[in-house]
């Protein structure tokens, strides 16, 4: 039966989501320099649009089609999402009426009939996801990738990358890391952050530096939008782990309060390792631990009691911030607004921990936490989930960024439109322009 009130929680969850990318911009336009701050968010911005078409294209039937026979891939039987309307039809012509089954008028035993929501919300929830993995990618590259090129690596990526890693975890049975590895990964760990963190990375080694870089310092040109963008996601993602239970239920409940822990927790640690090396705690500091303790929260939102959550985000700050502050430096990679840094890092850290966590009973597996059973499997299989993962998004990835390199001739704008900035040159408009006296 058609149930109302999960109905309703899934579609405020999927609003939810949605509003994270419009967030992401912001985010990433107040850490950016302030000559590139309309082309940091005009990516996120053409993102909605490129994941909106491609998914109803072929991403969600790449992802969710099929009979589920091939644990790498979903099918083509729902190109276009022909049938879909057919099929809500006819999933509301066969939900019996309401008022007989709770009367018990109707032929149906009230006690069989199970809530549920239409199956077509699981589109545009999904489309969502699909979306916000594709935006952090853009971060990495902000201040010297051609627009087109942006375009067309995300119009690939998220077709031929993420679709097909969606159905790996979460295709149900028979797929490769979800079933046949029998790792967990509740709202993203692996499909969202490891593989857009890690996209972010092989594209800015593909770029090469910005110029300066290591040289001079480039600080956030907008605090206020910082914390304006990390506030969006914060809020967005509550509908991002709890809507990923897929039903208004204690679980839910238990993924909206680890998230907010989580996040806390990360949020304070975050401040703390920030004054012991800098002896100064920073907004920006502070709203990018509130990020990590997202991050690391979501592959086990679902999982884990609250302690454990606050434990994980305590843990992932430090990690992450040594990744963006020290490591960054050391390899010589530019990984512009530290995608890699947070969401790959804190993504990994969320997988291996969820391993340690994990309370048995909640588990999809027959597999529990190394805290609660002291068996291994769990964690094992998580590791060798994170691997797959990071084989598979760094061949299709780099495949992907040489193909479309070839195809622009060279990823990279001008070293002249670079100097003067991507918002004029690029896009001919200006965050902040000077008027003059007029209008």
């Amino acid at each position: 039966m058609i149930d109302t009130g999960s109905t309703a929680f899934m579609l405020v969850c999927t609003m939810l989501v949605l509003l994270m990318t419009p967030g992401l911009a912001f985010f990433y336009g107040g850490l950016s320099r302030r000559k590139n701050v309309v082309n940091t968010m005009i990516m996120s911005v053409a993102v909605i649009g490129v994941v909106a078409v491609a998914w109803v294209v072929c991403g969600w039937s790449f992802a969710y089609g099929g009979d589920g026979s091939i644990p790498f891939f979903g099918g083509f039987d729902q190109i276009g999402l022909i049938g879909t309307v057919q099929d809500m039809l006819d999933e509301a012509a066969n939900t019996p009426d309401v008022f007989a089954v709770l009367t018990g008028a109707g032929a149906i035993d009230p006690t069989a009939v199970k809530a549920t929501y239409p199956a077509i919300i699981n589109v545009v929830f999904q489309m969502a996801f699909a979306m916000i993995t594709t935006a952090i990618i853009t971060g990495a590259v902000a201040g010297r990738m051609k627009f087109g090129a942006v375009i067309a690596f995300c119009v690939a990526w998220v077709v031929l990358v993420y679709a097909p890693l969606a159905h790996m975890v979460w295709g149900g049975e028979g797929s490769l890391i979800g079933s046949m590895i029998g790792a967990l990964d509740f709202a993203g760990g692996d499909v969202v952050h490891i593989s857009s963190g890690l996209t972010g990375l092989i594209l800015c080694i593909l770029l090469g530096k910005r110029k300066g870089f290591g040289v001079m310092r480039n600080r956030p040109h907008n605090v206020p939008f910082v914390l304006l963008g990390a506030t969006l996601l914060w809020f967005g993602w509550f509908g991002f782990n709890a809507g990923s239970e897929f039903a208004a239920d204690g679980t839910a409940g238990l993924a909206l309060v680890n998230t907010v822990a989580a996040s806390g927790a990360a949020c304070l640690s975050w401040l703390v390792v920030e004054k012991l090396e800098t002896k100064h705690c920073t907004l920006t500091g502070g709203a990018t631990g509130l990020v990590a303790g997202l991050v690391v929260i979501t592959p086990a939102a679902g999982f884990v009691e609250p302690w454990a959550a606050v434990v994980m985000g305590i843990i992932v700050s430090p990690i992450c911030y040594l990744a963006i502050s020290k490591a960054k430096a050391k390899f010589g990679y530019d990984d512009a607004l530290d995608a890699f840094g947070c969401h790959c890092v804190g993504g990994i850290t969320g997988g291996i921990l969820t391993g340690l966590f994990c309370v048995p009973d909640l588990s999809w597996t027959d597999y529990g936490g190394l805290f609660y059973t002291g068996d291994p499997s769990l964690l094992g299989s998580q590791i060798l989930g994170i691997l797959v993962t990071i084989v598979f998004v760094a061949v299709g990835s780099l495949v992907i960024g040489l193909v479309v390199k070839a195809a622009f001739g060279g990823l990279r704008v001008s070293e002249e439109d670079e100097a003067l900035g991507l918002d004029v040159t690029v896009h001919g408009e200006s965050a902040y322009p000077a008027f003059m006296g007029l209008d």
